[in-house]
């Protein structure tokens, strides 16, 4: 009977994984839709909406982060949106013009600043792919950007099955 040593080659690699799944921000996702405030669906009332801003309960919006648009068509002046925004600031994690997926983009955008790549330096990085919370494709794009100048090699998927993205070149 033989004993043969069975050997971990994804442990022993020397792979850095990055998940990117753990800078998903848990938050509640709200969307702020402008047309409850148009008159008729149609035109913003700038005293109406003045009114509605000054007496509505902002603290709802609290730690949440909210997607403003206006779902009808209809002309809204700019200032309407900065108006809202002055009015969320001080309560919601954040927020933007524009949808959920503009939103859940800005979130992982903010996250992935925070990464230092110089943690990252000369290492053979693979970018993890499975998730139980979906990742924008905008956000694999943003890491790839910030990482590539550094990095040995990126890679996307797990370990032990990765797709090759980038491999520095070697100097002579």
């Amino acid at each position: 009977m033989s004993t043969e040593t069975i050997i971990n080659k994804v442990a022993n690699s020397g792979l850095v994984s990055l998940d990117l799944e753990e800078h998903y921000h848990p938050g509640e996702r709200v969307v702020y839709d402008l047309k409850d405030n148009l008159f008729q669906g149609l035109i913003l009332r700038e005293k109406d909406f003045r009114e509605f801003l000054k007496n509505h309960d902002w603290s709802a919006y609290q730690d949440k982060n909210v997607a403003i648009v206006c779902s009808e068509d209809a002309i809204v002046p700019t200032w309407a949106y900065m108006l809202l925004a002055v009015k969320l600031e001080p309560f919601a994690h954040a927020f933007v013009f524009g949808d959920l997926t503009a939103l859940e983009n800005k979130l992982f955008y903010e996250a992935l600043e925070k990464i230092d790549p110089e943690n990252y330096r000369n290492a053979r990085v693979v970018i993890k792919g499975c998730s139980k919370h979906p990742v924008p494709t905008s956000a694999y794009v943003e890491i790839t950007r910030r990482l590539k100048p550094v990095v040995q090699s990126l890679m996307f998927g797990e370990p032990c099955s990765t797709v090759p993205l980038y491999k520095r070149p070697r100097v002579s």
